[in-house]
């Protein structure tokens, strides 16, 4: 079953008098449970295409449906559950609140969404220890490595139990050891959990673990299934 449908999906940016093309005329069709790579060099489209899958930008033309809902039509209210409910976004500068510690950082999307404390503090206790982050649980982002502020994100990107994760670089900031702990985590949720995982980066890490890569140029698949 299709877990994320496009069809003709293009996003044009405006820019002055000229056009910039982010994607075009994109047909792109994931199953649910795939771990999918996007690939292709700076500017290809990657991060605009994530974007569009995440609900963070909305397309100019064509067909884009993620979990069963239309994202072309969704109101800004349906977009907002959207985001909050159905994907979880994995960046490359981890975008980690400074003032909070690690277990505040993981729980705060799951009060937003206004669910239970008790569930969310649960929630947040078990991908603690999964992430081997006991003994960082009250440090604050300035006190951690990379490798430990990327699965913060990736726990904080979990715990509403979202069907996608959608992760932009992810090992971009990372040392290869690390980047490589990243890939095999993102692996692991994507086979326990059975969750959809797709991960838009330059490194070859993740080819090993993928189900399939998708290959962009100049904002349109080159290559791939």
């Amino acid at each position: 079953m299709a877990i994320i449908e496009a069809h003709n999906l293009t996003r044009i940016y405006p820019m002055g008098p000229s056009n910039v093309i982010g994607v075009n005329w994109i047909d792109l069709e994931v199953k649910a449970g795939e771990l999918v790579v996007l690939k292709g060099d700076s500017g290809s489209g990657k991060s605009t295409l994530l974007a569009l899958l995440a609900g963070l930008d909305r397309p100019t033309r064509g067909q884009l449906v993620v979990d069963q809902k239309d994202l072309v039509n969704c109101n800004p209210a349906q977009m907002t559950r959207f985001r909050r409910d159905v994907v979880g976004m994995v960046f490359q500068t981890f975008n980690l609140l400074p003032t909070l510690n690690v277990y505040e950082n993981i729980c705060l999307p799951g009060l937003l969404a206004g669910k239970p404390y008790a569930q969310v503090r649960a929630n947040a206790d078990e991908l603690i220890k999964w992430f081997n982050l006991e003994k960082r649980r009250q440090h604050m982002p300035s006190q951690l490595s990379g490798g430990e502020m990327q699965r913060t994100a990736i726990a904080r990107a979990l715990i509403n139990d979202p069907a996608i994760i959608l992760a932009d670089e992810p090992t971009g900031n990372l040392d290869s050891r690390n980047g490589q702990m990243v890939i095999d985590l993102l692996a692991d949720l994507n086979r326990r959990l059975k969750r959809t995982v797709i991960i838009a980066t330059h490194s070859d890490l993740a080819d090993r673990v993928s189900t399939r890569q998708v290959i962009l140029k100049d904002g349109a698949i080159a290559s791939g299934p």
